[in-house]
């Protein structure tokens, strides 16, 4: 912890010279290990692509309707162009689509109409987000409220061009979007840029953008957005023309790429037919590097998950010089990028994408992140304490978060019976919460792949993401409890005969 979270390792940006020294170290420690790498020759490094983006010129955005009228929408004040944008040019008739979503497992379609050639208007992130028993995720943004996704169910069903339309960015009379699509796309490449995956935005094809709620409601001309929106949330939509308007779209982005990595080590399972079943434990490395105000080290977040990783790695390494290996193979998994928006966790989806091993033979994932501090949540906090209740450190001295066990009761259990000789006390809450913390770390893509994984996370202090999260700030006595139990939880599940059974829950009260 000492040493990724130092002051020389300069908070290891994704990017920078200290991430990459950050995954090297990792990869020497696991080769000095002895484990086997997964990689093709022999590699423990997974590389993946990202890209960050800045406006090139001839971003337009036209409408004309009947009577010869049209509008010239103005870049950053009416309109943005989507960081997923493709670099193209059409032309069509405006269609509202709801909120663009296709669910066909939760019975959802906004697209169950003729969509083909036309440009549509969709509303940002889904319906029911403030409501716990919504059918989605409950209060966490599912992925279904991804941008990326709604364009690519866009272009699947023929659209030419996609609009996003948040619709409280224009509340008690104060415009809001010129200031959110300014801080999208900066005049100057900022120091913590917007990272895009290559590989999931290698099939857009077609033109994407955001319109602010102003432009949506000249769109929709005599009907009412508010109208629109409740309507939409009602049920799944059916594509409503609006037949007065065509739209002209065209976006062009200047892309910048780079290279980042996973880190990647095994231990090959014993038992001839379970070793072709693994179990993946993880932690993300990198963190927000640092500006004029200091380092911001991340001891916390998240060099306290690789620490207790690389230790784990060393235990399961000195069983199989005892003879003592595990029945399943066991992974261990650094992950690059994790804090990196647009669509963050972008190594853990890179391995989802194109896995070493395979996604249907992965039986669980325990994925550490931030398991050395207690969970503090001040009052009056801020947003990023948003959902969670006021508590204090002592209160949650013993306590860890174990976070995904509604997609699958049986890790629930698994881990009660691993924390038998450990006494921690373990809280399953935040499933359904404000908080999003469901959804805001490596296990998340694991989730969304039908494979059950946990987060495990002692909290949310004020000092994360702040220069402060510094190693001398580490209980180091909890973080080697919590390591020990997770260790006993993957060594129980490499060797039980059955696999954890993955469930598709049903939005649950969250017990917090």
């Amino acid at each position: 912890v000492h040493f990724l979270a130092s002051d020389w390792m300069r908070g290891r940006l994704t990017g920078s010279s200290e991430a990459a020294l950050a995954a090297s170290y990792i990869e020497s420690r696991f080769r000095r290990l002895g484990l086997e790498p997964l990689g093709p020759e022999g590699a423990f490094l997974q590389a993946f692509t990202l890209y960050w983006a800045a406006l090139a010129e001839s971003n337009r955005l036209r409408l004309r309707f009947g009577g010869g009228l049209e509008r010239e929408a103005r870049l950053l004040e009416d309109f943005a162009p989507s960081l997923f944008a493709a670099d193209a040019r059409v032309r069509g008739q405006a269609c509202f689509a709801g909120y663009g979503i296709e669910a066909p497992e939760l019975g959802w379609n906004d697209l169950n109409g003729d969509v083909a050639g036309r440009i549509l208007l969709v509303i940002d992130g889904e319906p029911g987000a403030e409501d716990p028993k919504s059918p989605f995720d409950g209060l966490v943004t599912s992925i279904h409220a991804d941008g990326l996704r709604k364009i690519f169910n866009a272009q699947r069903r023929g659209a030419t061009g996609i609009l996003f339309v948040d619709p409280s960015q224009q509340e008690q009379a104060v415009d809001r979007f010129p200031g959110q699509a300014r801080s999208h796309w900066p005049a100057e490449p900022p120091r913590i840029k917007r990272y895009a995956l290559m590989a999931q935005t290698r099939g857009v094809r077609i033109p994407a953008a955001s319109i602010s709620p102003a432009l949506a409601q000249t769109l929709a001309g005599d009907r009412k957005l508010s109208e629109l929106v409740a309507q939409a949330q009602r049920g799944s939509f059916h594509p409503l023309p609006l037949a007065d308007v065509e739209v002209e779209l065209e976006t062009h982005l200047r892309r910048h790429y780079l290279d980042d990595h996973n880190v990647i080590a095994a231990v090959r399972g014993a038992d001839p037919e379970l070793k072709s079943e693994a179990v993946i434990l993880s932690a993300h490395y990198d963190h927000n590097g640092a500006d004029s105000s200091g380092v911001f080290n991340g001891a916390d977040d998240n060099a306290s998950g690789v620490a207790g990783l690389i230790e784990i790695a060393e235990a399961y390494a000195l069983a199989v010089r005892n003879n003592q290996r595990p029945r399943r193979t066991v992974i261990f998994a650094a992950w690059g990028s994790e804090e990196r928006c647009c669509g963050p966790l972008l190594g853990a989806w890179a391995w989802t994408l194109h896995p070493w091993w395979p996604l249907e033979k992965t039986a669980a994932v325990l994925n550490m992140d931030m398991i050395g501090r207690s969970e503090e949540v001040p009052e009056g906090g801020g947003s990023k304490f948003r959902g969670l209740a006021v508590q204090t450190a002592a209160s949650n001295a013993n306590a860890v978060n174990l976070i995904g066990t509604s997609f699958s009761p049986d890790l629930r259990e698994a881990a009660r019976a691993a924390n038998r000789d450990f006494d921690l006390e373990l809280k399953f809450r935040y499933d359904n919460n404000r908080s999003n913390l469901l959804r805001r770390s490596d296990h998340w893509p694991f989730l969304q792949s039908g494979v059950p994984a946990l987060f495990i996370h002692t909290g949310l202090h004020p000092d994360y993401h702040t220069i402060y999260d510094r190693p001398e700030k580490i209980d180091y006595a909890k973080m080697t409890r919590i390591t020990r139990l997770v260790y006993q939880l993957s060594w129980n599940l490499a060797r039980q005969p059955a696999r954890p059974r993955f469930l598709r829950p049903r939005p649950i009260p969250d017990p917090d």
